[in-house]
């Protein structure tokens, strides 16, 4: 099965996402939205202020401070036929301010609602105070340009207003998500039910610990994997070490309850590759056996029978022991399959122009770790089946076709989790 194939399958094997759940926001991040995101309110809820400095009404001068009891002054006579002016300031959260009358000013800080009647607002290294001959304040607007009618001003409802639909569903729960969603009244989201992942590292040669030693190695898809599977969507329940043995295996894939079980290693043909007899034995489905990439080719997708109580679709994905090879694994079949799972929409390709030839297998796909300067993509060294060091420093995996790619061809490049 070709590479694209195999890709193909994964989605659809996925069906349709999972159920959807409220949760509240904090627990929603990384989840997809099962229906859209609608305000609550306006947003603003009320028309603030831009900028510190003044809420004005009409133009200036501006008289400053509380309502003078003088009624011989011209200054105080206009007061008195427009209404009391504001004292002392508006903050932001503070309830809704008195009236601002004609020809009066009230400081303001950013963010606060705007009293009724304010029609700009004067910033402050633009407001001059003086004081008028009968010890009131006076505000003068020193700026360079006119004060339009408003200046600095963020009316209600600028951003979206109450039962508008801000975000479709489909859409990824990420930090901003949550602002927006919290900035416009809700306290709860909700999204498709997260895919649960078991991780499975199967082998008696792997070490958790320490130095290689006895012909045994470290086990590097245990501290790798599992983030690299959150990136996808999926919540990993579990990380478990099962040895070299088909009863353990077996019993492993029969009871597992998470909705994508996920293994290491014997996936291929050698003495103690056991995967495709447990599968055999359980009465799994294979889907996807051996694909036509390089690395990562005897990789495994399957329908698992439902376990005891669940009526829930199960799958397993078996990906190489090798580590690069098992990312490959991964970008393949676990990403389509999780994704829908999650009710994530398929996204474009990214494209980027090769900065080098790429080299290619002569008649598989190969997945190559690359780096992305200005100038286009560059392949890493270091990039065996067995090898993570390429990996590491790696911006992406170029999907390099067979044949390979001449310099200045577009490849595809998938993306590779930094947390």
């Amino acid at each position: 099965m070709s590479w694209a194939q195999a890709r193909r399958r994964a989605e659809r094997a996925g069906g349709a996402p999972l159920p959807a759940v409220r949760l509240a926001l904090a627990d929603a991040l990384g989840g997809v939205l099962a229906v859209p995101l609608e305000a609550l309110t306006d947003l603003p809820a009320f028309d603030t202020s831009a900028m510190d400095g003044w809420a004005v009404a009409g133009p200036g001068p501006w008289l400053l401070g509380t309502r003078r009891t003088n009624a011989t002054t011209a200054a105080t006579a206009a007061t008195e036929q427009t209404g009391p002016a504001l004292a002392g300031q508006v903050l932001a959260g503070q309830c809704a301010p008195e009236r601002l009358a004609d020809g009066t000013a009230v400081r303001i800080a950013t963010g606060a609602q705007l009293p009724p009647g304010a029609t700009a607002v004067l910033r402050r290294e633009d407001g001059r105070v003086d004081r008028d001959r009968n010890g009131g304040e006076l505000l003068h607007d020193d700026g360079t340009s006119p004060l339009d009618l408003g200046r600095d001003i963020r009316p209600r409802g600028q951003e979206c207003h109450s039962g508008e639909p801000l975000l479709p569903p489909g859409t990824l729960v990420t930090p901003a998500v949550l602002g927006l969603a919290a900035a416009a009244g809700c306290d709860q989201l909700s999204v498709h039910r997260r895919p649960s992942v078991e991780l499975l590292v199967l082998g008696d040669e792997l070490l958790d610990s320490g130095l290689p030693r006895d012909g045994r190695i470290r086990d590097a898809l245990g501290p790798l994997l599992p983030s690299w599977l959150r990136s996808y969507g999926a919540r990993v329940t579990a990380v478990r070490r099962i040895g070299d043995d088909l009863g353990l295996l077996r019993d492993a894939l029969l009871r597992s309850p998470a909705d994508v079980v996920v293994t290491t290693g014997g996936t291929a043909a050698g003495p103690v590759d056991f995967l495709h007899t447990a599968l055999t034995e359980i009465g799994a489905k294979l889907l996807v056996d051996g694909v036509n990439v390089r690395p990562g080719h005897p990789m495994v997708l399957a329908v698992l029978p439902s376990a005891a109580g669940q009526l829930t679709r199960r799958h397993l994905i078996g990906l190489p022991g090798n580590p690069l090879a098992a990312v490959a694994g991964a970008v393949t079949l676990a990403e389509p399959l999780l994704r829908a799972l999650s009710g994530c929409a398929p996204g474009e390709p990214y494209l980027v122009e090769a900065a080098v030839p790429l080299p290619g297998h002569h008649e598989d796909t190969r997945l190559l770790p690359v780096a992305l300067p200005a100038r286009g993509v560059l392949p890493l060294a270091f990039d065996g089946p067995a090898m993570l060091r390429g990996l590491a420093l790696a911006e992406g995996l170029a999907v390099v076709p067979p044949g390979g790619l001449p310099a200045g061809a577009r490849v595809e490049v998938l993306e590779v989790p930094e947390a």
